[in-house]
């Protein structure tokens, strides 16, 4: 009897352990994937975006612009899915986002992906190619839309959210939260010391990075990653003639090419990193700080200016040039980034949900709860400020413009009147403002986009929150504040629960700071459109969205955006006829390779080639680095990798020089293997457009 009652115990122990075990097993289980593609648009003679600076303007690669797409479904439920991507490229904006669902709707159906589960978030690098956004503000420093890039990001993020789709399978995913310290500092302490609530903080920016770990079910394949981390990718200044993903860019190369096979091209593997941009606003990746560069002294603290002058306090470091700059901040993220992802242990479990909507940032009225006066306000009319032209000390802007300036200037107010004059009623509202572009009085041209979106995703215990700008540091914080209040409100908080802002976001509404450094008018006060309530509207907005989704409430679609498709101006020239000198030919050697080389030297070739705007070579590239295997010319490296480059020049009117760069590390295998630079191009003339293709010689590494 006893052995029996004993048997019957055991057995029932060991089916509760099954049993248990069994719902362990089933939670926290999502559908998941992850998907990459080239979004690199037109690497020469077209501006950057970013530094609106129009002499910036392309000359080469030193990194291809990727988008990376992540896909995680509800397994109960397949219409809660949600996708988030990443793209390398200045901002997300309206009309990239409106085409993408356009075609993703023509792939998929109507319902699958939409507006409301798609948050397209740019990674800001300010060397990438413009001319993408259609609004005024941003392409006119571009002459204008350049249809070749804006086609090349719309079909990249399409493509990798197609491939994310084609990978999709049962996974889980881990989250873990740390701290990175030493890659960013606040470039707009002046304003950051205005607010009231500062003491409750360490430091003047955020060091929290929170990662995502996709696997499979098993455990034993690794998917991809995610992260957020605040800070402006703009190690490379606005001298940098080379489009490049910058310090984040260069992270996701460091990540990706640690978790996929040995000799895999960049772009060719199937794990994914993204390195996700968050409330950067005020944050900076150049740690040495603001400088005089012609006397060394710290810059002016309030205005930034050296003899009043913005044009000589620019921020460095923490490398002796841009370039290694750009390499430190990058490998200090991926190196917490590995940190957290291999330590990751937090599974996400719980359900997975959205919600989104368009409101009109102009003249809402903003509840006394949630301003910074305790009284009911409103936001007023876009508008743009003096120190907005004054630029940043990571990039200062031109004329007599400063940061910290509350007051006008006759000249400046002449010539801005002939866009649109304030009225006095904007002036108040927008005060303590001075206004330089009334950008939301100006017609018949959309300047700046008015109608915004908000989105707020759910992915268990997870919530990231896609923002149509840059928030500044307490900005962001004052945001997350208002959302787990509302969660809290809404009974839904728990202990474990995470709160993430994805920064520039589906549109581009440049900045939003503080009411307290709005009064500073810094460059960031000064790009904040709506006036001094914006975030405070912000806030509401995003409460009202968290308690709608905590309560499984529907919300308003709200107004329809400006469809700027087929209304954009261009004064972009196309590229003219290629030619070469006579007696010479594409592809042919100008200056050729030594025969042999050491670690740490550079080897350059250049050739008589064509513009590059004539192909994007997509998923392709400019250049190779082959090395002689078996008998066999195998590529090792390729336009993505960072110790390459590929060089455009003109010369005289219709000739190309193309020069290819290879740093050998210090590291390179040395020995008797041959190694040679190649490149690739498509020329246009007379006879149509045809690719050619060129060498170097062969050479060896030796000690």
């Amino acid at each position: 009897m006893k052995i029996r009652l004993y048997l019957l115990t055991y057995v029932l122990i060991q089916s509760l352990i099954s049993f248990i075990t069994a719902q362990q097993n089933d939670a926290g289980q999502f559908l998941i994937g992850a998907g990459i593609y080239d979004i690199t648009g037109q690497v020469a003679e077209i501006g950057f975006m970013g530094y609106a600076v129009p002499k910036q303007r392309g000359h080469g690669l030193l990194q291809r612009m990727r988008s990376r797409a992540f896909i995680i479904g509800d397994i109960n439920r397949e219409e809660n899915r949600v996708v988030y991507v990443s793209v390398d490229n200045g901002m997300a904006f309206q009309i990239v986002k409106t085409e993408v669902i356009d075609r993703l709707n023509k792939t998929f159906g109507s319902n699958l992906y939409t507006d409301k589960n798609v948050l397209i978030s740019g990674t800001h690098t300010h060397s990438t190619p413009g001319g993408t956004g259609a609004t005024a503000l941003v392409d006119i420093t571009t002459f204008g839309f350049v249809k070749e890039n804006w086609e090349a990001c719309v079909n990249g993020i399409v493509q990798s959210i197609i491939r994310a789709d084609k990978n999709l399978q049962l996974g889980r995913i881990k989250i873990n939260i740390g701290q990175v310290d030493n890659a960013n500092i606040n470039r707009s302490p002046a304003s950051y010391m205005n607010n009231v609530d500062r003491g409750e903080y360490t430091d003047n920016t955020d060091h929290e990075m929170t990662v995502l770990r996709f696997e499979s079910i098993d455990g034993k394949n690794e998917i991809g990653m995610i992260n957020f981390y605040p800070v402006h990718a703009v190690s490379l200044n606005n001298t940098n003639l080379l489009v490049a993903g910058d310090n984040k860019g260069y992270a996701s190369y460091l990540f990706e090419k640690l978790k996929n096979p040995s000799g895999t091209l960049p772009g060719q593997g199937s794990f994914v990193a993204a390195f996700g941009q968050s409330n950067e606003g005020d944050v900076s990746p150049n740690l040495m700080g603001p400088k005089c560069i012609d006397t060394g002294l710290p810059c002016e603290f309030y205005t930034s200016t050296c003899n009043g002058k913005s044009e000589k306090c620019i921020a460095f470091g923490p490398g002796k040039t841009m370039y290694e700059s750009n390499e430190i901040i990058g490998k200090r993220q991926f190196e917490t980034a590995k940190d957290l992802y291999d330590k990751a242990q937090l599974f996400i479990n719980g359900n997975v949900n959205f919600r989104h909507t368009y409101v009109d940032m102009q003249t809402i009225n903003v509840s006394s709860r949630f301003t910074s006066t305790g009284h009911n306000e409103t936001t007023c009319q876009a508008a743009l400020g003096y120190s907005f032209a004054a630029g940043t000390t990571d990039g200062p802007g031109d004329f007599d413009f400063t940061q910290s300036s509350n007051s006008t200037n006759p000249f400046w107010q002449f010539v801005s009147s002939f866009l649109a004059k304030p009225t006095e009623q904007q002036i108040q509202c927008q005060a303590p403002k001075p206004i330089l572009l009334d950008v939301g009085l100006i017609k018949p041209i959309e300047w700046v986009p008015f109608v915004l979106p908000h989105q707020i995703f759910q992915i268990g215990q997870l919530f990231i929150v896609g923002v149509p700008g840059e928030f500044t540091t307490m900005s962001g914080r004052r945001l997350k504040l208002t959302i787990k209040q509302a969660l809290q409100d809404a009974g839904t908080w728990t202990s474990d629960s995470h709160i993430v802002i994805a920064g520039l976001s589906n549109s581009y509404s440049h900045y939003i700071t503080t009411y307290e450094e709005y009064q500073q008018q810094r460059y960031e006060g000064a790009s904040t459109l709506y006036g001094p309530h914006t975030l405070a509207a912000y806030q509401q907005t995003f409460y009202d969205l968290s308690m709608k989704l905590a309560r499984n409430e529907t919300v308003p679609s709200g107004p329809t955006p400006f469809d700027m498709r087929g209304k954009t101006f261009s004064f972009v020239v196309p590229p003219i006829w290629d030619g070469v000198p006579i007696g010479k030919k594409f592809g042919e050697v100008i200056t050729d390779v030594n025969s042999s080389y050491k670690p740490g030297d550079t080897v350059r070739c250049s050739w008589w080639g064509a513009n590059p705007r004539n192909d994007l070579f997509t998923e392709k590239s400019f250049l190779y680095v082959d090395r002689l295997i078996n008998q066999t010319w195998v590529p090792i490296l390729t336009d993505d990798d960072l110790e390459t480059r590929f060089l455009w020049k003109r010369q005289f009117i219709d000739q190309s020089i193309i020069t290819v760069e290879w740093d050998i590390p210090t590291t390179q295998q040395t020995g008797q293997d041959l190694y040679r630079l190649r490149h690739s191009g498509v020329k246009n003339n007379i006879f149509g457009r045809q690719q050619y293709n060129a060498q170097s010689k062969s050479f060896t590494i030796n000690n």
